[in-house]
């Protein structure tokens, strides 16, 4: 497995593919909601690829808001969901933040997957909330400096 920073507008689109099987077509987020103004090369965030088997099946992003990172459009295809992908583009993402000496990241989470980003050390700040016709909550960690 290997995760890299996306840098051509060929990544960019393997990364739109990604997000489209599963938050477009898997949990049928309308289109408009997907894609926003962030979804570029030069703006302001960081997306990343990660690849197993030399196929890229996961993808996500961080933007900053202030001093803060948000972890966005954190998604794994489902038949590569029990290899560890998901751990590690979380991975990659804190990194670009610590990077950046920046220490707080948070993200929007599933509820299905809540569990998940706990194990990862982040912790539930906020009550469900609708967000894309899905239910969330918002997550935050304090990165280690």
């Amino acid at each position: 497995m290997i995760t890299k920073i996306i840098k051509s507008e060929e990544e960019l689109k393997t990364a739109f593919a990604i997000r489209n099987k599963v938050f477009i077509q898997e949990q049928e987020v309308p289109t408009e909601e997907e894609y926003d103004e962030f979804d570029t090369l030069d703006g302001p965030c960081k997306h990343v690829l990660v690849y197993y088997n030399n196929e890229a099946v996961g993808t996500g992003r961080i933007r900053w808001i202030e001093d803060i990172g948000k972890l966005e459009r954190i998604c794994v295809l489902e038949p590569f969901r029990s290899f560890g992908l998901g751990k590690a583009i979380i991975t990659a993402l804190e990194k670009i933040a610590i990077e950046k000496e920046v220490v707080n990241v948070k993200l929007h989470s599933q509820t299905q997957v809540e569990a998940f980003y706990t194990k990862l050390g982040y912790h539930t700040s906020s009550d469900v909330f609708m967000e894309a016709s899905i239910p969330h909550v918002l997550m935050t960690k304090r990165l280690p400096i």
